[in-house]
């Protein structure tokens, strides 16, 4: 088990905002779990296995990022689990309750504990009080070791190791109602929004400290999982990622390339059932001390800067009927 000590308390400077701090675990259920052990294992997460459970995790960390479960039919999303401090649930279940948000019945996937909320797309979200998950600081670069005069500064094939990644950094979620989504998460969660596009995409950050968006939605003719996208250490590791899933016979994705909003370096694998995982580096960082001033950026600056082609059907929403 590793010693990372996840933070419990606030910063006294937001002592009167109040709002969640992680995306605490997304879960969602798929036809077959062998097919994602082998998946997420080639992908280079840590996996746990337990009574039809698959837990991912990362190496270094003590947290469960996601849960995944067998279950009939196309992959579906099933609900996420936002976690707070423990001074900021009563401000937020009392703010649930002025907006009139329907609370539902807990998700049989999941526990009782806290709040639990019905979204405006249809599936239920937990609010739980937590250690905060999400990236406290903006993540660290790996600095290559200095290579000597005459030496060739790449390793070969044969040496390059594989790539785990350090973290989860945020999900991106198809929505019919992009609008209404994120009003949801800002006015319910606390969430900010930190960037947008019309009534496409927006992108929405955690008050207390988080990457540039913990969570995004996506416009689409129902909700489901977009994308998971997991924290590397350089951007040899999103290339190194990227030929690691095609060794392992993943040859669909998108990249490598470099986002607009957000800024990071990319690559996305195709996972098994239509939707993708992501090796990200160098995203950009929201302090907790700090107030991002949000904007709506035109269609054509809001995606990447530069990446080959987009395929065709990145943006399909596999989880809702063609």
């Amino acid at each position: 088990m590793t010693g990372l000590q996840l933070r419990t308390r606030k910063d006294a400077g937001r002592a009167n905002v109040h709002g969640v701090h992680s995306l605490d675990c997304f879960v969602f259920t798929v036809p077959d779990l062998d097919v994602a052990v082998r998946f997420y294992d080639a992908f280079g997460l840590q996996l746990r296995r337990t009574n039809g459970q698959l837990d991912l995790r990362t190496c270094g960390h003590p947290h469960t990022w996601g849960s995944i479960f067998q279950a009939p039919g196309p992959k579906k999303l099933q609900y996420l689990r936002f976690a707070c401090f423990a001074e900021d649930f009563d401000a937020i279940a009392a703010r649930v309750d002025e907006l009139k948000i329907p609370r539902c019945a807990p998700h049989p996937l999941g526990n009782d504990e806290g709040l639990w909320l019905m979204h405006p797309d249809g599936f239920p979200v937990q609010v739980v009080v937590g250690p905060k998950s999400m990236a406290d600081v903006r993540s660290t670069p790996i600095v290559p070791e200095p290579v000597p005069v005459g030496t060739g500064a790449s390793l070969a094939r044969s040496r390059i190791p594989k790539v785990h990644p350090r973290r989860l950094s945020h999900v991106l979620l198809f929505s019919p109602d992009v609008k209404a989504a994120a009003d949801f998460y800002e006015k319910a969660l606390g969430l900010r929004v930190s960037d947008s596009s019309a009534d496409i995409i927006v992108f929405l950050h955690g008050v207390h400290g988080s990457d540039h968006h913990l969570i995004a939605m996506a416009k689409s003719n129902g909700p489901g999982l977009h994308h998971s996208s997991w924290d590397v250490g350089s951007i040899d590791d999103v290339g190194r990622g990227m030929e690691q899933m095609l060794t392992a016979g993943h040859t669909q994705g998108w990249g490598v390339g470099r986002h607009v909003l957000g800024s990071n370096y990319f690559y996305y694998v195709r996972d098994p059932w239509g939707s993708y995982a992501e090796y990200s580096f160098d995203i950009d960082y929201v302090p907790g001390d700090f107030d991002w001033t949000s904007a709506d950026h035109p269609p054509e600056d809001s995606f990447y800067a530069w990446g080959p082609k987009v395929p065709e059907e990145f943006v399909t929403n596999h989880e809702v009927p063609g």
